[in-house]
């Protein structure tokens, strides 16, 4: 993608964020950037990875819960903030999303972001072998990591940064965290455990998903880290309408559907990746 088309979607989420409370719709979006709807809307897509409804109602819930948690303003009121035209409307679409109606969710006082500002790299580009870029994560690659968390965070359902921060360090001193870069930029980020054969967590930034960068991980971990193992992942169930495309995106790398699980109060599903796979020449996975 070009660095102008990049600079207009930096623009759409600029005006996005500084009309989140306001009524927007495509049209007015598209007018903003004099762009077409239609062309806007395949571009926003193809870049963040999900569709412009779909960032400002995530991004509207987002602040949603976070008025719940710490705010005292009335739900009826948070609703018309976020949108909606009824408490009903709003308690129904915060529930798919969060697993918990706006009074559970205040009254449990965690909260936790489904979609932040998203951010993009203006320079971007496709490195030819990706499996090249990863490395093991340094203690000074720290602070990148955690500026890094808010553009996936979408993926990870009740993440606690703090709680986070301290797995990561943890990872990185026993020499289980990999990343990769693209550029300064990080674009990829792998905890996983030698001992129980698990990722604990895979992250790729949303303007590279299609770079084959979770693949490039899961090539670098079977090849040898985890070598002979089965691997397991925990994902969103089926149907869950949090899910941005995670748990495709396992099942295309080989996961298999494994026992249901709840996850800090939320539920998810593990995947396994159940036999040795081997990396052939062309790059495809085989058993």
């Amino acid at each position: 993608m070009s660095i102008h088309k990049i600079e207009k979607i930096g623009e759409v989420i600029s005006y996005i964020e500084a009309h989140l409370n306001e009524k927007m719709d495509l049209d007015t979006i598209a007018n903003s950037v004099c762009y077409s709807k239609y062309h806007l809307h395949r571009m926003f897509t193809d870049t963040v990875g999900i569709t412009l409804h779909d960032y400002i109602q995530r991004r509207r819930l987002t602040q949603a819960a976070k008025l719940l948690v710490f705010s005292e303003k009335p739900i009826m009121e948070i609703s018309l903030i976020a949108g909606y035209e009824s408490q009903q409307a709003f308690t129904s679409v915060f529930k798919s999303m969060y697993k918990q109606t706006p009074f559970e969710y205040r009254q449990n006082q965690v909260f936790y972001a489904l979609q932040m500002e998203f951010t993009l790299n203006k320079n971007p580009s496709a490195p030819d072998t990706a499996a090249q870029e990863i490395s093991y994560a340094a203690l000074t690659d720290i602070p990148d990591w955690m500026d890094f968390i808010p553009l996936v965070i979408h993926g990870f359902p009740c993440l606690d940064e703090s709680a986070h921060l301290e797995q990561v360090r943890r990872s990185i001193r026993q020499r289980q965290a990999l990343i990769m870069r693209d550029g300064p930029a990080v674009i990829g980020a792998a905890g996983f455990s030698r001992e129980a054969g698990s990722i604990d967590f895979l992250a790729v930034h949303p303007q590279y998903r299609h770079y084959g960068v979770a693949k490039a991980f899961l090539d670098f971990l079977t090849g040898d880290l985890l070598a002979g193992r089965e691997i397991s992942v925990t994902t969103f169930r089926e149907g869950d309408k949090a899910d941005t495309g995670q748990r495709a995106a396992y099942k295309e790398l080989g996961f298999v559907e494994s026992e249901l699980l709840t996850q800090f109060g939320y539920p998810t599903q593990r995947l396994i990746l159940p036999t040795i796979h081997l990396t052939t020449k062309t790059g495809e996975i085989q058993q």
